[in-house]
């Protein structure tokens, strides 16, 4: 655990990096918006999910106890999010010919596949909205009681101007309210709704729906925004500490959780607002109508148009993790080959790391210069994970310290010029970093190390007898599977291709 940390957190609310301070220390609340079940998860689930997963990872090494929620949407989430058309579930259930709840269940479990296959640690909690209706129906009579909804028609909508008249709508997306309303004045006469700025809290259904429920106002189902706010508090209290989510869900999402928010609870839910930015595949937005729409298991087995090659789940995580998550992300085949080589390097770092032991030579004495320099570099990589969460500085300075470890691994550094306690801070430090805060993992097959173990032993007696086919032909064939043999001065080692 690391001591005195000074964390800041971009604030998206504020528009600053703020200094970390959690409600109640040492205990933080995280809600994250989930997926929304009808389909693979695709690159756009995987950046939230890899950056959350770090964010709760490094709370967690900092000896914060972290209540991560992260829910799953399988229901009210309307055709190109709006507050009219057909539920993206149910609209796949009819295509498909299932319960909508099968659908949701199918890709419920393909998301957590893949979020494993990703070495992401599962939230502390995962709740369905179709588990929270009494919940949501609670909280959309609060906020009739506080007046700022209306019914109509069973239906029933926020009232976004009244809200507004003692709040501020859109101040998190930095939205100007009467820019909205100008914006959708086609709509007017056109809908049940008083102003087209109001959002449905609760919607009435048509007899055709697949998924609805009974409620005071009638057969319906739950508006999108309203489960965020229902099982946010339900399981973290009226406010929390961390709201996060993808960019795109600033407006109108997270702006509507606000309002919900603060109508029933007199409160903003949240302290900081996180968001990460978006992807775009070789310059483009991300689209199914563009055709470069991946899934993460196309990514997988390379089995789409746009890949050369299949790209493992640790290298998808190392390159997510190789730009801040605040920056826009552009996947390309030539970016994910340079992940794979950089994701490599990590990992044969870890394997020597892991190997090292220090011994005292007696007639080397502690360099003190090299000792600072190791110094420098582990709180350099703390420095760049306390400042919003800088995955990409913080990855820069583990090669720096890998630097070191090679030198000891070849002879060309003494560890006794570090000293005992630098050393193994230096070890520790990466270990930690790479496992346990960047959630990296080495990918290899079932008794690989025995396998190899042996192989090597076959050369090194096919290199004493001195017969060289046969030392070619090994080579040639662990190369073949991405193993190169290395040839050191007092033994025989083996590593990743890079």
């Amino acid at each position: 655990m690391k001591q005195n940390s000074q964390l800041k957190i971009y604030n998206t609310l504020s528009r600053t990096k703020e200094i970390f301070e959690p409600l109640s220390p040492p205990f933080v609340g995280m809600y994250v918006c989930g997926p929304t079940v009808y389909g693979d998860a695709h690159l756009g689930h995987g950046r939230p999910a890899i950056t959350f997963d770090t964010v709760n990872r490094y709370l967690t090494h900092l000896g914060m106890k972290v209540r991560y929620v992260r829910n799953i949407t399988d229901v009210g989430h309307l055709q190109g999010d709006a507050d009219e058309g057909e539920d993206k579930i149910a609209k796949k259930a009819k295509l498909e010919q299932l319960e909508p709840m099968e659908v949701a269940q199918q890709y419920t479990d393909s998301y957590h596949r893949d979020m494993l296959a990703l070495n992401t640690i599962k939230p502390s909690i995962e709740p369905r909205a179709t588990g929270h209706i009494p919940e949501q129906i609670a909280l959309v009579q609060a906020i009739m009681q506080e007046g700022l909804a209306y019914e109509v028609n069973g239906s029933v909508y926020f009232d976004v101007l009244k809200y507004n008249e003692t709040q501020k709508y859109g101040k998190l997306s930095g939205r100007v309210l009467e820019e909205l309303i100008s914006g959708s004045r086609d709509l007017d006469g056109q809908s049940e709704k008083r102003n087209a700025v109001d959002f449905a809290l609760w919607k009435n259904a048509a007899p055709e729906h697949l998924m609805k429920w009974e409620s005071p106002w009638g057969v319906g189902f739950p508006g999108w925004h309203l489960e965020c706010t229902a099982m946010s508090s339900k399981y973290l209290g009226k406010q929390f500490d961390i709201h996060g989510g993808g960019m795109d869900l600033m407006f109108p999402h997270h702006e509507c959780e606000i309002a919900q928010g603060n109508a029933c609870n007199h409160q903003d839910p949240a302290k900081y607002w996180m968001h990460n930015n978006m992807i775009t595949i070789n310059g483009q937005k991300m689209g199914k109508s563009l055709g470069n729409f991946i899934t993460l298991q196309e990514l997988f087995t390379g089995e789409h148009d746009l890949l050369e090659q299949a790209y493992s789940p640790m290298t998808i995580r190392y390159f997510i993790l190789t730009a801040h998550y605040r920056s826009t992300l552009d996947f390309s085949n030539d970016a994910l080959r340079a992940a794979q080589k950089g994701y490599k390097k990590i990992i044969n770092g870890l394997r020597i790391a892991k190997g090292l032991v220090f011994e005292v030579d007696q007639n080397e004495e502690i360099d003190e210069k090299q000792a600072q320099q190791v110094e420098q570099i582990i709180t350099n990589a703390y420095r760049a994970m306390d400042d919003d969460f800088n995955t990409a500085q913080a990855i820069g300075h583990l090669f720096n310290l890998l630097k070191k470890i090679n030198s000891i691994y070849t002879g060309q550094l003494n560890a006794s010029h570090l000293g005992k306690e630098v050393f193994e801070k230096m070890i520790n430090t990466f270990v930690v970093f790479v496992e346990e805060i960047l959630g990296l993992k080495e990918e290899k097959p079932d008794h690989q190390e025995g396998l190899l173990n042996v192989l090597l032993k076959i050369y090194a007696d096919a290199k004493l007898a001195k017969n060289y086919s046969k030392v070619d032909e090994i080579r040639g064939a662990l190369k073949e599977m991405g193993i190169i043999v290395k040839d050191m001065k007092d033994k025989i080692d083996w590593a990743y291709e890079e």
